[in-house]
C-alpha cells in the first residue's frame, strides 16, 4: 500500500511525501528545507523528484542537494534551478529509473517552464500517478491504484474573479494555458482505466478561484473512490 503525506499544496509551495513501506520520497521541494525538516528526516528519504524549475516547486531542491539527497528532474528543470553536482540526476522522458523499491517512468506535461514533467510510479501491484501544473494529460494510463492530480480552479468561480475583476483577463489566460482546472481533471479522470483505482488526491487548489467542497463531490461522483483535497 502507498502512503501519501502533504507537506504543502498551493501556489505558495508544494511538496509531498510519499512511501511504499520501504522506501520514502519527496515529490516536489517547493517549500523551506526548514519546512521540509519539520516533516520527514531528510537521511530517511531515497530521494526527491521535481516536476519543473518554478520556485514553488522546487525553492528547497539545491538545500536537498547539499544535505546528500538525490534529485531527479529533466535537463530544462536543471538548467532553470541551477542544480548541479553528481545528487543531480537528469532523467528523461518516457525513460525508466530505479529508485530504491520505486520505478519510475517520467512523462512530458504542458506548462510555462522548461520541460515539465510528470511521474507514474509503481511498486509492487501500485502504480501512482502523479501530475501537476500542466494545461491537460496526453497520455493514459492502466492499472493506477492511486491518482495525485492537479485541480487548480472551478470555471464558475474563476469567471466570477475575471468579471468582479480580482482575476486579469491576462491571469486567466495563464491559467487554462498552464494549469488544469475541475473540467480537464474530471475529462482525464472519466478517460483512464479505473478498475483498480483506491483513491485520488487533488493538488494545488488555487486560494480564490476553487471551491474545492464541489471539486470533491464532483470528482467523488466521478471516479467512486475516496477523494482528498491536498490543502496548506
Amino acid at each position: 500500500m502507498i502512503d501519501i503525506k502533504t507537506i504543502a499544496s498551493s501556489s505558495a509551495g508544494n511538496c509531498y511525501l510519499i512511501s511504499d513501506g520501504k522506501t520514502s520520497l519527496l515529490l516536489e521541494a517547493g517549500v523551506r528545507v526548514s519546512r521540509l525538516r519539520q516533516s520527514v528526516n531528510l537521511s530517511t528519504l531515497a530521494g526527491c523528484l521535481c516536476s519543473h524549475g518554478h520556485k514553488d516547486h522546487s525553492k528547497a531542491v539545491p538545500d536537498l542537494i547539499k544535505a546528500a539527497v538525490d534529485c531527479y528532474m529533466s535537463a530544462g528543470t536543471a538548467g532553470e534551478i541551477g542544480a548541479t553536482g553528481h545528487r543531480v540526476h537528469l532523467i528523461k522522458a518516457g525513460e525508466q529509473v530505479k529508485i530504491g523499491t520505486w520505478t519510475v517512468v517520467p512523462f512530458d506535461t504542458i506548462h510555462d517552464a522548461a520541460e515539465p514533467f510528470g511521474f507514474l510510479l509503481a511498486s509492487g501491484d501500485d502504480k501512482l500517478l502523479f501530475a501537476t501544473d500542466t494545461a491537460y494529460i496526453r497520455n493514459r494510463f492502466k492499472g493506477l491504484s492511486n491518482i495525485m492530480i492537479e485541480c487548480n480552479y472551478n470555471d464558475d468561480v474563476l469567471a466570477s474573479n475575471v468579471q468582479g475583476g480580482a482575476v486579469s483577463l491576462q491571469q486567466k489566460k495563464r491559467l487554462l494555458f498552464s494549469h488544469m482546472g475541475l473540467a480537464q481533471t474530471l475529462e482525464f479522470l472519466r478517460e483512464t482505466d479505473r478498475s483498480r483505482l483506491r483513491e485520488v488526491w487533488l493538488l494545488h487548489a488555487s486560494s480564490g478561484n476553487s471551491d474545492v467542497a464541489e471539486m470533491r463531490r464532483q470528482v467523488q461522483g466521478a471516479v467512486g473512490v475516496p477523494v482528498y483535497i491536498c490543502d496548506e
